[in-house]
């Protein structure tokens, strides 16, 4: 097929582009050859293709994870929402280095809360007087709002210049966001998942990645809950059983390396 030397470049991601030339349009989109990478989940081996695949890390932001933050401020122990941290700062460089994008799914408001019903209000304000969505906290930042300390993800993850952002704005990430048509534009068919709550936001969102057809791997030791330990297993029994599968920050670094070898 010719070529267009004056064609360039034109959409989202290097899987999903045209070139595109005053005299020429060529629709036929990049299709590299699979760049697999095999982890455990238990005693079986799972492989993926790299370059079909995205992170999505899951509200690591102030309000769930600082103890400042809004949930250490209504008393909650924030320690086991800070375990994912270190496994994130060895996991996030070498799949960036690998060119698989990193998305920040990160709850993040309307000031004036205009898209949120009642029945979300309420199971953060159960009587209308606690601390809830919106409500200042006592270093002037509003709860969960968007732009704020408060949805801020934590200053021991690095944000590259590649990484993308989504707001969200319930317990799922797909819900009334632009989070799916990110994934498809990117040309992602494998989601792996990290974050808080593992039995809340980082299993809804994977829930409903399932149900849109995506393949879902969650990353046991970047996963966390301030919830009793028989959520976070429940979490991963069902995880495993009904939505996809699960394997450790470790397997993917080790699998990682051996690709650059």
């Amino acid at each position: 097929m010719r070529k267009d030397a004056d064609a360039l470049p034109l959409g989202p991601s290097r899987l999903n582009r045209w070139q595109v030339s005053k005299g020429r349009v060529d629709m036929i989109r990049p299709q590299p050859d699979p760049r697999p990478l095999a982890v455990k989940d238990q005693e079986r081996e799972i492989v993926f293709d790299l370059n079909r695949t995205a992170i999505i890390v899951i509200d690591m932001q102030n309000d769930f994870c600082h103890p400042d933050g809004w949930l250490a401020g209504i008393g909650v122990d924030v320690t086991p929402a800070r375990a994912p941290i270190e496994p994130l700062q060895r996991l996030l460089p070498g799949l960036r280095e690998a060119e698989v994008p990193v998305i920040w799914l990160n709850w993040g408001n309307r000031p004036d809360k205009a898209n949120l019903p009642p029945s979300t209000l309420h199971v953060y304000k159960p009587t209308g007087r606690e601390t809830g969505i919106g409500d200042p906290l006592p270093n002037g930042a509003h709860v969960l709002e968007k732009g704020s300390w408060a949805a801020a993800v934590v200053d021991e993850l690095e944000i590259a210049e590649t990484d993308i952002s989504v707001d969200k704005f319930r317990m799922s990430g797909f819900q009334d966001t632009e989070l799916d048509s990110v994934l498809r534009n990117l040309g992602v068919t494998t989601v792996l998942f990290a974050g808080v709550n593992a039995d809340q936001c980082v299993l809804c969102t994977l829930q409903d990645a399932n149900f849109l057809g995506y393949d879902c791997i969650m990353v046991e030791d970047c996963s966390a809950t301030t919830s009793p330990q028989f959520c976070m297993d429940a979490t991963l029994y069902n995880t495993r059983q009904c939505f996809g599968f699960v394997c450790s920050a470790d397997d993917i670094v080790a699998g990682l390396s051996r690709a650059d070898a």
